[in-house]
């Protein structure tokens, strides 16, 4: 078996943080079942890696992380772009409250 040396093409992780807010949330469980299909429902539209990220103590926000990997920077804005759109159409029980793309 032959081992070539070249270098694999350089990749872009892109990271996308969503700060929501859950209205009418009164409790950590609840705030755990309005989330758990979110974050499913995310990873499985937009293929990519989908966690809550912080304030896990607070029932009525969360701050979700998403992160993409490719060639193409401007791709994995575009789609991390649709996303919060999506998360907006899609899940009207929570309300995005900011969000930040940055490259890595």
């Amino acid at each position: 078996m032959s081992h070539s040396h070249h270098e694999p093409d350089q990749h872009t992780v892109t990271l996308l943080t969503l700060k929501l807010t859950l209205p009418g949330c009164g409790s950590l469980k609840q705030k755990r079942s309005l989330l758990a299909p979110i974050l499913t429902r995310l990873h499985k539209e937009f293929n990519l890696s989908a966690a809550e990220i912080g304030l896990q103590d607070v029932w009525q926000s969360a701050w979700l992380g998403c992160a993409i990997l490719s060639t193409d920077p401007n791709h994995n804005a575009s789609v991390l772009n649709k996303l919060v759109d999506f998360v907006e159409i899609r899940f009207p029980e929570v309300q995005i409250e900011e969000f930040h793309i940055e490259n890595r």
